[in-house]
């Protein structure tokens, strides 16, 4: 659980936090990170706080997140709708990313399975980052662990 993001996920592992300023639309914005080691895939929660919750803010930070983990492997920015759940019951519009291509100085095959979502003034970014394509079932049980508030 993390109550200060507003959140619920699964992780493989103990997760470590690390926090870093991104800049969206020329606005620096803190973006906190959870991540999480199992074999050779990291998982990880990334939270946006944004300054506002209007939805150009929103779909702005969506925008930033989306297309950064797909320059991350020289990938097109392709998303789907996807619903995520929420908590109490119930769901919300969010975006699915599946990405594959190199990554870093070494051209290290990476495969990226995303998801993206926006409500109030937090934008969520949950991904598992791998060497390698994993199992469907495994990919289903993280996102379908992550729940917002």
């Amino acid at each position: 659980m993390n109550n200060d993001n507003g959140y619920t996920v699964d992780l493989p592992a103990k997760p470590g936090n690390d926090q870093r300023a991104v800049q969206i639309n020329g606005t620096p914005m803190q973006m906190a990170m959870q991540t999480a080691e199992a074999g050779d895939a990291v998982f990880a929660v990334g939270t946006i706080m944004l300054p506002n919750d209007d939805e150009a803010t929103q779909r702005a930070a969506l925008d930033f997140l989306r297309t950064g983990l797909a320059r991350n492997v020289g990938a097109a920015p392709n998303a789907r709708a996807v619903q995520i759940p929420l908590a109490a019951g119930g769901q919300v519009l969010g975006l699915e990313m599946k990405l594959s291509g190199e990554a870093g100085s070494q051209h290290e095959s990476r495969t990226v399975y995303a998801r993206l979502v926006a409500r109030g003034r937090h934008v969520y970014q949950a991904a598992i980052i791998a060497s390698k394509p994993m199992q469907q079932e495994q990919v289903d049980q993280f996102f379908s662990s992550f729940q917002l508030y």
